[in-house]
């Protein structure tokens, strides 16, 4: 069976698609099946190269005994386009962003239908951790259905 290839797509790279990455890692390696993918995730822009994820969300992801490692932040580069199956927006703004840049595809999906709001500016790890695991419950189910 070959590996599936998805990767998680926010603003920054610190906050939002950092905690999907390491909490869709997370669900399918409790299913016994993280060997059948490879997860990531990059930002649209590159204002927080090199960065770790952000303290707010280590302790949010630490609270939920999620295990993550170090991180260095980036901009989503053409080859890890074309290289993943699926690269999924946290909000309209990263979508918008994503088809500006790659142009219209299927592999390109909102996470939710509604938008995960930043709590690099809301402040509420704990929203945005309920809302992002939501999304990452949503897309394992569909992308074992795919």
């Amino acid at each position: 069976m070959s590996v599936t290839k998805v990767i998680f797509v926010c603003h920054g790279n610190i906050c939002r698609s950092t905690m999907a990455e390491f909490i869709f890692k997370n669900l399918v390696n409790e299913k016994g099946i993280g060997d059948l993918f490879q997860i990531s995730s990059a930002g649209v822009s590159d204002e927080e190269e090199g960065n770790d994820i952000y303290p707010p969300a280590q302790r949010e992801l630490r609270k939920h005994h999620i295990p993550f490692s170090s991180h260095y932040a980036h901009r989503i580069t053409d080859k890890e386009f074309e290289d993943n199956d699926f690269i999924i927006a946290l909000d309209s703004s990263n979508m918008r962003r994503l088809l500006s840049r790659f142009g219209k595809h299927d592999k390109i999906r909102m996470l939710l239908t509604r938008d995960v709001d930043d709590p690099w500016y809301t402040g509420d790890f704990s929203a945005a951790y309920r809302d992002i695991t939501e999304g990452c419950l949503n897309l394992l189910s569909q992308v074992v259905r795919e």
